[in-house]
Formats: structure tokens, sequence, C-alpha cells
């Protein structure tokens, strides 16, 4: 069920992901109308940006493909993309379709209109700008989920192991092994299917040798192949490990068996120094394969946003992959109350460094509280905080449980194998001493003895579960201590309920790890806010174009008058000199000659004007090369056309400027 409803929610919620770019202007810009045809296409976006083969496609009025020039960044910067058009474009309307890949590793694409002269007669359609395909995109964020996930079991289970001390690691090595083969197969898996991601195609296209070429140049692309290297060592790191324990049992087996004394105690010895800061760098070395790659290796603060995101990562990784790991101690071992003691000391650590970086990072993403509710990121942010509450209400339950009980000298959960035991066991002897069920927190027995030393030191638990070796005295004559009786009805309630309350944080955070997989795949509020504003910038014409309609009646019955319309052109439409083409069309359309037109500006609201244009006829329109507007505002462009010699009409419409 669980699993499923991960799957629903990757493939086929919230639709294509957005990226932490935004189109901030266009050059052409989007609906713009210029005189003569541009040599390039310029975008300029609000972090730098990757370039694709086909970042760039630019359709002619007839809506065929036109044969563009070479494409790269304007002028050496990172965060443009410019392409070169042919000397002879035409006249009419253009259609731009882009694509590029931003630095936080997500494709971004769109598409605009721009016409050389005058628009067409019927405007082109937009081609489809659809981030990504369906289907690569559903599978590639299934990957980036199963990396996260393999990441937190991986990192969480080893830093367990290496900081709580249980006495009994071998359940947990099956844990280590599925999060490193997973971590393992998700970025290989991650690595085919980036070429297709970025692109926009099927997978079916993951064995093309020039995309997974062109992947390996790319940041993101060089981050998997890191990490690869990095699981490379860590594998041989574990197989060490491994083996130094073997040696070390059989060794101390050995000297048991030869000078006729008890195995060591059950608290193994732990890894050395230089193994021990190995993995830390490892598993720093691992979090920064997500950090270079995604939201914080773009934008502001890029330094201290990634050291943020590798401490919420990894911080993430101890918590969550510690839960699973005492979630699996609790059913297939004996789990002393020290190791539980120790792991809510680290889960308590980790949950205050989540919060720290979490408040730092939901800051630069979100720019603005009212990015909260107005951004997809933050509604999206607002269930991953919701899902966390819950999170820690189900860590603070587990940790008033073990505080009842914290006097207690074992934390101990009966497996099948414990209670058939206890059923079978005989008693102990006279004189044997009996276990009582006061030396189990969460467990139905007690499988070796506690003696307190003469200090009021305890000798905890040594016993291992898994094949049933003890860890008491190697002298065969000396009988087993008794089970002991079976817990009383409220122990037995507190052992379920611990078990029910790790259970559950080990099940809201699959949820929390989900909704962390969108964020890092949505567009943040503070980029979103910087695009709105880029769209309204990049929205300014280059040319601002105006139809004024007119009509002059004729004065007598039944005769019709002359009606058409005026087009006027304004080059660049902004403070300043701009130039200024006016062309006078008929009521079919056509060109129509006048004997005398003129153009006036007026701004009201600052008391200037009309300013006359001074426009002259240059054969069948009609132009003026310098008509200085002093302020922005909205003025009033009057047109005055004459006909005959006593027939003229005059009309206005108001016409933007800016600065």
């Amino acid at each position: 069920m669980l699993l499923g409803t991960v799957l629903v929610l990757l493939l086929l919620g919230g639709g294509p992901a957005s990226a932490h770019a935004a189109l901030r202007s266009a050059d052409p810009a989007d609906g713009s109308v210029v005189k003569t045809a541009p040599e390039a296409i310029t975008l300029t976006f609000t972090e730098s940006v990757g370039l694709l083969d086909d970042s760039f496609r630019v359709f002619d009025p007839d809506n065929h493909q036109v044969e563009t020039g070479d494409t790269g960044h304007a002028d050496g910067r990172a965060d443009t993309a410019r392409v070169e058009l042919p000397g002879k474009l035409g006249t009419g309307t253009f259609t731009v379709a882009w694509r590029v890949v931003s630095a936080d590793s997500h494709p971004i694409a769109g598409a605009f209109t721009f016409s050389v002269g005058e628009p067409s007669a019927i405007p082109p359609a937009l081609p489809s700008t659809s981030v990504e395909n369906p289907l690569a995109g559903g599978l590639f964020n299934i990957g980036r989920y199963v990396a996260y996930l393999a990441a937190a079991l991986l990192i969480g289970t080893a830093a367990f192991i290496a900081v709580c001390r249980p006495p009994d690691v071998r359940p947990l090595g099956r844990l280590l092994l599925a999060g490193w083969w997973a971590l393992v197969g998700s970025t290989v898996f991650l690595l085919l299917l980036r070429g297709p991601y970025e692109t926009g195609t099927g997978p079916a296209q993951v064995l093309d040798p020039s995309g997974l070429t062109r992947t390996l140049g790319t940041r993101p692309g060089l981050a998997l192949v890191a990490r690869l290297a990095l699981l490379a060592v860590v594998a041989v790191l574990l197989l060490r490990q491994r083996k130094a324990l073997g040696e070390q049992k059989a060794l101390g087996e050995q000297k048991a068996g030869q000078q006729g004394e008890a195995l060591p105690d059950g608290r193994p010895q732990g890894p050395s120094r230089v193994t021990l800061l190995t993995g830390a760098a490892l598993t720093v070395g691992l979090a920064l394969t997500w950090a270079a790659a995604e939201h914080a290796s773009a934008g502001i603060q890029v330094p201290a946003a990634m050291t943020s995101s590798v401490l919420h990562l990894l911080a993430m990784s101890v918590w969550l992959g510690g839960l699973t790991a005492l979630l699996t101690l609790f059913y297939r071992a004996s789990v002393p109350s020290r190791v539980v003691d120790r792991f809510s000391q680290v889960a308590g650590l980790s949950v205050t460094v989540l919060v720290v970086t979490g408040v730092y990072q939901s800051w630069r993403g979100l720019g603005s509280v009212s990015a909260l509710t107005d951004t997809t990121y933050g509604r999206v942010l607002l269930a991953k905080l919701a899902a966390v509450t819950l999170l820690l209400v189900a860590a603070a339950r587990s940790r008033r449980t073990v505080s009842r009980e914290r006097t207690a000298r074992n934390v101990t959960v009966e497996t099948a194998e414990d209670r058939e035991a206890r059923e079978t066991r005989v008693p102990a002897p006279v004189g044997g001493r009996a276990v009582s069920a006061a030396d189990g927190l969460a467990g139905g027995t007690a499988h070796g003895t506690a003696q307190s030393t003469a200090h009021g030191s305890v000798d905890e638990t040594v016993d291992d579960t898994v094949d049933g070796s003890t860890g008491g005295s190697a002298l065969p004559e000396e009988p087993r201590p008794s089970a002991g009786p079976a817990l009383t009805p409220a122990e037995d309630a507190q052992r379920r309920a611990l078990r029910r309350s790790v259970l559950a944080e080990v099940v809201v955070s699959v949820v929390v790890l989900v909704l962390t997989t969108v964020l890092t795949g949505t567009l943040p509020g503070r980029a979103a806010a910087e695009a709105a504003t880029a769209e309204q910038s990049a929205g300014l014409p280059v040319a601002s174009v105006t139809n004024i309609p007119f009509t002059i009646d004729s004065g007598a019955p039944g005769v019709r008058g002359v009606s058409g319309k005026v087009q006027v052109t304004l080059d660049p439409g902004q403070v300043g000199d701009n130039g200024l083409q006016a062309v006078v069309y008929g009521s079919d359309g056509g060109f129509v000659s006048v004997p005398e037109l003129r153009i006036s500006f007026s701004l009201p609201d600052q008391d200037i004007g009309p300013l006359d244009a001074k426009i002259t006829n240059r054969g069948g329109y009609w132009a003026s090369d310098a008509v200085n507007l002093p302020m922005p505002g909205t003025w009033e462009l009057k047109v005055t056309v004459r006909v005959t010699d006593i027939d003229q009409v005059s009309e206005s419409k108001p016409v933007r400027i800016e600065r």
C-alpha cells in the first residue's frame, strides 16, 4: 500500500517538475515587432544554465524550421543562451522554441514569437513547450527517491552501529548491504536516464551514446560518477571492517577455549579511529554529490547553502536510517538500554540540525512569507512541515516510553525464538540467580545476566539471539540461569507501544522523503517571484505597436464614408529618443495613401504636451527618426488623418512608456 502510494505520487502527482532557473528577458522580446531582422536571439535567465544540442528551434511564418547558426553563451555569461540567425530572415512573425538545463540540474523550456516588419496576418501556433517526457520524468523522480532512501539506509545504519554500539550487529548487515546496492543501482539508473530527462525524450534513448557522453560532461553527470566512485571505496571499507570483526571474534573464541575463560562481553570493539575518520569523510563526500547538483548549487549564498544542504541530508539520514536500524533490532535481537539511550541522544541532535538547516533553506527558497501559500514550493513545504511534525510527535512518544523505564537495566524485545526457548527451558537449580522482568524495559525476557559490581556498574546483556550462543561461562557443568517470568501486562503494553511508535516514525519518514524529493524538483518561491518580475520586464516589446481605427463620414445621405486604421510603431517604446513609423490601412486591409498625417503625444498626468512627432511622408509610410518622450507613464497618442481637402478625423489611444 505504501509503495503504491509513493509510485502514484511520483508518477502522476503534480505534473512536470519545475526548476530553479527562470527566463529573465529575451532579445527580441516576446510579441515584439522589430524593423530589421536581428542577427541573433539572446535569452537571459535568473541563474546559470547549460545548453543542449537543440536548445533553440526557430520557425518562419510558414512554420518551416529556420537553419540557425552556432549556439552558446552571450559574452561568456553563463546565465545567457544565444543563437545566431541567418542574414536573410524575411518578414512576418517568427516562433522561437527554447530548452536549457538550469544550474540545479532541472530542464526548463518555453516558446515565444517576434515579428520582423509587421506581424503575420495569421499568428502561428506555438510549439509544445513540455519540459519533460512524462514517463522519463516519472522514472527519474522514482530514481531520485530511491537514491534518497538508500542514502538514509546506508548512512543511518552505519552511524547507528558506530555510535550506538549494539552488541549484535549481524541483523544490521543486511540493511547496510541493501542500502549500498540500492544507492549504486539508483545512481546508475539516474546516470543513464539523465540524457532523456534533459532532452525531453522517452526512456528508449537511455542507450544513446551521444546522450550519455553529453551527460558525463555536465555537473550533474560528474556528481553521479563521483557518487559511484565513493561507493566503491565504501564497499572496500565495509569489507575490511567485516573481516576485522570476524578475526576479532575468532581470536576471542580461540583465547577463551585455550584458557577456559568466558568469552568477551557483548560490547563489541568499535571500529578504529582511522576507519571512523575515513567513513566520516566518505559520508560527507556522498552528501556533497547531492548538494553540488541541486538547489543549493545555484542562487544566493551558495557556500552556506551547500553546507546547510550537506548537514540537512546527513541529519536526515542519521535519524531516519537509525530508526530503521533500531526497528530491525527490536524484531531480530536484544536491544540494551544503553543503545536506545544513545540513539535517543543522537536523534535529538539530528532533529536540532534538521530544524536549523530547514529554517535556513526555507528562507532561502521562499524569499517571503506570502510564498508559503502563493507558490507550489511553499505549499509542498507546508505539507513537508506537517509530516515532520507528525514525525516529531511519534519520536516524542518513543522518547517518553524509554524515559519512563530508564532505570531498567536492559531493553529486550522478545522474538518468536525467544518465546519458544523460554517456554521449553527448565528452572535453574537451587542457588541459581533468577532474572526478574525488571531487567527488561521493552522485552519479554533477559537473555544474559546483569551483575552489579562493587561500584554499582552494570555489565549488560551479551546474549546473541541469532545463533543462540551465550555470553556467560564456557564451563559445561555450570547450568544456564532461568529465563525468568514473563512480562506483566503493563510491561508488555509498554513494549508494544515502543514498537508501534518507532514503526510509525519509519512510515512517516517515507512520506517525508517523498515530499523532499518533490521539493528538490520544484521552483523555489524566491525564483518564482524573480520569474514573475522577469516576465513583466520581458513582456515590454522592443517596438511598441499601436493600432488606431478611424472613420470619416461623407456627410451626404447614402454616401459611404472612409474607414481604416493607422498602425503606429514606436521603437523602442521607452523614455528618450524613439523611432516612429506609421502606416495607413483601408477597410480592406490594403495600404492607403493619404495627403496628410499628423501624430502628437501628451502626458496629461504631468501636463506635458502635445508634442508633435514631426513625421514626414517616406513613400508609402510616414516616419520620424527622433521622437523624444522625456518621462515614463501612460501617454496619449493622437493621430489626425486627412483624406481630402476638407475631410479629416482625429483619434487617440493610450500608450505605455517605460524607462
